[in-house]
């Protein structure tokens, strides 16, 4: 069986996107046969991020993050996150010729830049460093691709995403009360957005599931918003269910995992045009984008259900789980940067030397027929004596 380890700072009792995808990535991947393995904060001492208590990053050593490699001997190395493990992982393989593949989740110079005067372009060279290094750097959406590959990254390979369409679906369930309920689920960070829904002239309510640093703050200053706090599982599944419409305010997420788990739970959503909700949102059925979140809210109000429910089930784990295995598998093969660039130059020296050797045998042939000048066959030379000697003689 092949096995891949997949190294990531973000992991259990985390709530987010990263870990949702890469756990319902590593179930589905065993159908393929393929073993997914992880290294994460649990091998190591963690302290909690600043300004974002609910995150702890781990203190990696180099001794220890060689000896749990070597110990598990994968197969192939990929790198979830631009964190302390993610940056020793790379350190490792980087010192040992060891090929590896990254992904590119999250818009830290965005989410840097919301909390200290740090410039994005530092942010972005620092992460643009990290993944050039890599033989291969997943995205979620061609959109970022795009964006990405302006901001100089290279070898971008696309990798999607999936949703449990077993877990999310319609339900005839009203947790919030009467129509209509307006619903964001997520962080409760400023990097998310969030007063830019809670700040929405909407009838009804709004109701706001998760946890994260700016979450006290936001429910005293809005007190008719309803904070459930964290959800997950069967009680997640019905809080999607019981909501009219979706909102999703973020300007900086990749993809929106959550934008598929309402789609599924059969919740139209509203959002901005922004990468991300531009990419999953391609039905205009399924859901509103617009400038103006006010009015993508109320205009989903009135879209159909099951047309939201119908376009989640484009997506599945295990859609997703063969892309990122085709991707560990080719990329790997090519091997690092700095291989691939000799390959490259190699490739360039032997079609020059080709090119040569068939210029050499093309003089050597035109030498053989007499120089330079016109070739004629030894049949038309015959055939030119011949005419010649039936012409009338003068004189």
């Amino acid at each position: 069986m092949t096995h891949i380890l997949v190294a990531t700072d973000a992991w259990h009792p985390q709530v987010n996107g990263v870990v949702r995808t890469l756990t319902m990535m590593a179930e589905a991947a065993q159908s393929f046969g393929v073993d997914i393995s992880f290294l994460t904060p649990q091998s190591f001492r963690t302290f909690a991020m600043p300004s974002y208590p609910d995150l702890r990053l781990a203190l990696p050593s180099p001794a220890k993050i060689a000896s749990l490699i070597e110990a598990a001997k994968p197969d192939g190395i990929h790198i979830a996150t631009e964190g302390p493990i993610g940056f020793m992982v790379r350190r490792y393989c980087r010192k040992h010729g060891l090929p590896f593949t990254t992904s590119f989740h999250t818009r830290f110079p965005e989410y840097v830049s919301a909390r200290l005067p740090v410039p994005e372009d530092w942010c972005y060279a620092l992460q643009r460093r990290f993944h050039n290094g890599a033989a291969g750097t997943f995205v979620a959406t061609p959109s970022m691709t795009a964006e990405l590959k302006a901001r100089g990254f290279e070898r971008l390979m696309p990798w999607s995403r999936g949703v449990d369409v077993d877990l999310f679906r319609p339900r005839p369930v009203r947790l919030y009360g009467p129509k209509p309920v307006f619903l964001y689920v997520g962080r409760i960070a400023v990097e998310k957005n969030i007063k830019a829904f809670l700040d929405l002239d909407l009838p009804g309510r709004k109701v706001l599931v998760g946890g994260g640093p700016q979450t006290t703050e936001l429910a005293k200053a809005y007190p008719d918003a309803l904070f459930t706090g964290p959800k997950h599982g069967e009680e997640l599944a019905q809080a999607y269910a019981s909501a009219d419409v979706f909102v999703f305010p973020s300007l900086t997420d990749t993809f929106g995992l959550v934008l598929l788990e309402a789609l599924a739970s059969g919740v139209p959503v509203a959002a901005y045009p922004v990468s991300g909700p531009k990419d999953v949102l391609t039905d205009p059925r399924a859901g509103v984008l617009r400038s103006n979140l006010r009015e993508a809210s109320l205009r989903a109000l009135d879209l159909d259900r099951e047309a939201a429910r119908q376009h989640a089930l484009l997506y599945s784990w295990e859609n997703s789980a063969r892309q990122f295995i085709e991707n560990v598998l080719v990329a790997h093969n090519m091997g690092l940067p700095e291989r691939q660039a000799r390959f490259r130059r190699w490739r360039h020296k032997r079609n020059e030397q080709m090119k040569q050797r068939r210029e050499r045998r093309r003089q050597k042939k035109t030498a053989r027929l007499g120089g330079t000048g016109p070739f004629h066959s030894h049949a038309s030379v015959w055939g030119t004596l011949w005419g010649n000697s039936r012409l009338p003689k003068n004189g």
